[in-house]
C-alpha cells in the first residue's frame, strides 16, 4: 500500500484592501453578506458605530469597511459613502445575480458577456457603492 500526499497551494492572504465607508455601516454589512454571499469576519464598534469591519470574499480577497465620520480635520481618512466601485471576481456569475436579486438588491444590469472574455452583473449597495461581480482574474503579471 502507498501512500499518495497532495498538497494544494492556497493563495496568499490578501495585501490590498478595498475600503468604504458607510452612513450605516452595520446596515450595509448586512446586505454584503445576505445579497452578495461575504462572511464577516470582524466587526469593531459599539451601538451603530462601526469602527473597523472586515468581510472576506470567499474565492478569496475582501473589503474593509467604517461607520463615515463628520468631514474635519478629526478624520484622517476622508471618504465619502457610496463613492466607490469594487470588482469581485466569482465562476458563478448567474449564482450571485440570482441571489443578490433574492435578496432584494437592485441590479445595475444583468448577467453579460463582454468583449474582453467576461461574464458579469453589477449591483449599487444601499450607500450608493457599484459591485461588479464577473469571471475576469486580470491579466497574469509579467514574469
Amino acid at each position: 500500500m502507498s501512500e499518495t500526499t497532495s498538497t494544494t497551494t492556497a493563495p496568499p492572504p490578501p495585501t490590498v484592501w478595498p475600503t468604504l465607508r458607510a452612513h450605516d455601516a452595520r446596515a450595509l454589512i448586512t446586505f454584503l453578506v445576505e445579497a452578495f454571499g461575504f462572511e464577516e469576519t470582524a466587526v469593531f464598534g459599539e451601538g451603530d458605530r462601526v469602527d473597523h469591519a472586515q468581510l472576506a470574499w470567499p474565492p478569496g480577497g475582501g473589503v474593509m469597511l467604517g461607520s463615515a465620520r463628520e468631514p474635519g480635520p478629526g478624520d484622517d481618512f476622508p471618504i465619502r459613502p457610496g463613492t466607490g466601485g469594487f470588482y469581485a471576481v466569482t465562476d458563478d456569475v448567474d449564482g450571485v445575480f440570482a441571489r443578490a436579486r433574492s435578496a432584494g438588491a437592485k441590479a445595475a444590469y444583468g448577467p453579460r458577456d463582454t468583449d474582453y472574455g467576461s461574464r458579469e452583473c453589477a449591483f449599487r449597495d444601499p450607500e450608493g457603492g457599484i459591485w461588479v461581480f464577473g469571471t475576469y482574474r486580470g491579466e497574469p503579471r509579467k514574469a
